[in-house]
Parts: C-alpha cells; structure tokens; sequence
C-alpha cells in the first residue's frame, strides 16, 4: 500500500467505511476536541488581553510583525498534519486577527473599492478582525497613515510581470511612513457571473485583465463585447445588475455583490504574483531572514551610482530589487528604489548604509521587515 503522506490532506478512498454507531462515536469525540480547543483559545485570549494592556502602558505596537513571523514559522514546524500548511497558517492570521481586536482595534487602509485585490490581500494579512478603510488612490492610503488616521496601510509595490507601481514609487517621496511587513499574491483571475455560461454576452472588467486573460476569453467567449470598468470591483457590481453579463475579478468582490464564480485560473499566466508591503509608523525588530526597502538620490557626478551599488557588493548586501523614478524636485534628477537581503540593524547592512551615503545627496531607509514565506 503506497504511504500516506501526513502533510496531506486524506483522500476519502483512503478512510474506512464506517457504520452508524462508529460515526456517532467519531462525531462525539469531534465535539469534545471542540470543548478543548475553544477553552485554549479562551485562554490563550485571556493572555493576549494581558498583553495588550503591557503594549499600552509601554507604547508598543500592538502589531509586531517579528512576532508574528515567530508564531506562524513555530506553529508551522509543530504540525504533523494531516491539516496542509496553508490551512494551518490561516488559521492563527485570522486568530491574531481577532487578537489585533482584544489588544486595541486596529484600521488598515488599503486601495479600493471593496472586492479589490488589494481588499483580497489585506484581509488575508490581517485577518477578519480589524477596520479595513478603502481609499481610490494609493497615495490617499499614505495619507491616511502618516496623518495617524489609519494604523496601517496596504499598498501593491511591484508586480512580476509589470514591474514597479509607479504610483507608490511616488507616494513614497512625499510621505514620511516606515515598511514593516510585506505580503505576496498570487494574482489568480476568477469569471463570475449569474447566469448560466452559455448565456452570457457581456464581459467587465479592467482593460489590463482582459489582456491577462487574452487566450481564455478567445477560446471561450470570442464573440462577447468587452467592456472596460474602472476596476474589478466594479466590473463585478456592473455584471450582478445587467442581464446575460459577467465580470472578471477576485472571489471576495463576488461575495460583496452577490455574483457566483463560475470559472477559477482564467489568467494565461499562472506565474502572476504581486508584492504588497504594509506601511506604518513603528519599525519591525529583526527576525534573522528580513529584507529592507531604501530609496536614495544619487550626488551629481559620473559614477555615483556606480559607487552607491558597490557599498552594498563590498559589505556582502545583496541587492534584490531596483527601480527608479522622476525625483519631483529638480528636472532629470531621479530618486532610486532599491531593497536588500537584510536588516537595518545587521552589521553589514549597517556598514553599507554608511558607505553608500557618502554617494548620496538623499538617502532614506524606508523600512526592515520579514521577508514573506509564502504566497497568500
């Protein structure tokens, strides 16, 4: 008989058939495990209440993402399945999510309108428990958490077909807010609709979706009008109120306005991901695996920047990602957007900050947070 594989789920071959009496007895030991688990999660939360009055008094944050990163990898390593670890992993989000609420209730603002990816990340992230804010614009959600209005703020960075979001890229040089944690999506397209799939002439959605979803929507509707909405959320709301229409967007807004999914993975590339970081006002404490976003103006003279890059080759700082953009300031002056394998506090990376400000006429480390393990 082949293994099972206790990371695995079980497949319903590999069970016993039981009788009735057996399957009474199985169902009462499901209700005492339940006993069990809400009386530890009772505890647990009568902690989390103790703590969160210790944060208070001490000015902490409550949220911690070196913290968090602890709990989901200990947790992570702690089980022997057969639950995958992915479902194991949104569990404790959504119970430190409603930690996040028994600590100090927290806003998170994010890019709207509700249904959006951004919404489908953040929820995610955080879990149920929390404020969620929506704004049209990605620099209202910096606004927003500058101004101290919302605790944290979820914006996309960069996207691993299109590149860098300009519009954050932007938002940074104009607000002062600090990096704390990052986030991957897994950018998965889902046909929703109310009527049944032979019927339907109309399609909504985003200009940039219908690209992604190009071959899809050749094969299987050639003949159906396309129509450009300002966004997937909204797709969704035009397809739930017009007759033999769809929309392509994420399964949450279908949940908002009533619209059923019909097909799942239309996108013809599977590979798209989007790397959302989460902004605030308090840094992350080292986790040992962290990277750190900085965004520099280079002095003006030839080989600046070729030096700035060096600092960080001579301390042994590998550079994962780089962008740049127009500074705003001066014509042709442009601000350069750049993120590293490690901490702010680690001595290499200490070193190569040094270094690479004396290149510099603006350096400024926008934040060292816990690299994402898993896409979300």
């Amino acid at each position: 008989m082949e293994p099972i594989d206790p990371a695995e789920p079980p497949r319903p071959d590999d069970a016993p058939t039981l009788d009735e009496t057996a399957l009474a007895e199985i169902r009462a030991r499901i209700d005492d495990m339940d006993r069990v688990i809400i009386d530890a999660l009772s505890e647990r939360a009568r902690l989390v209440v103790r703590i969160g009055g210790t944060k208070r008094a001490l000015g902490l944050p409550i949220y911690a993402p070196h913290r968090e990163r602890q709990v989901l990898d200990r947790v992570l390593r702690m089980n022997p399945g057969p639950l995958p670890p992915r479902c194991v992993e949104a569990i404790y989000r959504e119970l430190m999510s409603g930690s996040f609420a028994l600590e100090l209730p927290l806003r998170v603002a994010y890019l709207g309108p509700p249904g959006s990816f951004s919404h489908l990340v953040a929820t995610r992230q955080f879990g149920s428990s929390v404020e969620f804010s929506p704004f049209r614009e990605i620099i209202d959600v910096f606004e927003e958490v500058g101004a101290g209005r919302c605790h944290y703020g979820l914006v996309p960075y960069e996207n691993s077909i299109g590149g860098g979001i300009t519009d954050t890229l932007d938002a940074f040089q104009a607000f002062r807010v600090t990096v704390c944690a990052e986030a991957l999506l897994a950018v998965r397209q889902t046909f929703l609709s109310n009527h049944p799939p032979g019927e339907i002439d109309r399609i909504y959605s985003k200009p940039q979706v219908f690209s992604q979803c190009r071959k899809w929507l050749a094969r299987m509707y050639e003949r159906a009008e396309l129509v450009p909405a300002t966004s997937t959320s909204e797709a969704v709301r035009l397809a739930a109120g017009t007759p033999r229409a769809a929309a392509i967007g994420s399964p949450l807004a279908g949940e908002i306005y009533g619209v059923k999914p019909l097909f799942d993975h239309i996108e013809d590339n599977p590979h798209n991901v989007t790397r959302f970081l989460v902004i605030g006002r308090e840094p992350a404490k080292p986790t040992g695996d962290d990277r750190t976003s900085i965004m520099f103006v280079t002095a003006h003279r030839p080989g600046a920047l070729v030096d700035v890059l060096a600092a960080f080759r001579d301390a042994g700082v590998n550079l994962s990602h780089i962008e740049k953009r127009p500074s705003g300031r001066t014509n042709w002056e442009y601000t350069f957007f750049i993120d590293c394998d490690a901490h702010r506090e680690d001595a290499a990376m200490t070193r190569a900050t040094a270094a690479a400000r004396a290149h510099c006429a603006r350096l400024e480390v926008l934040g060292s947070y816990p690299r994402a393990q898993s896409i979300l």
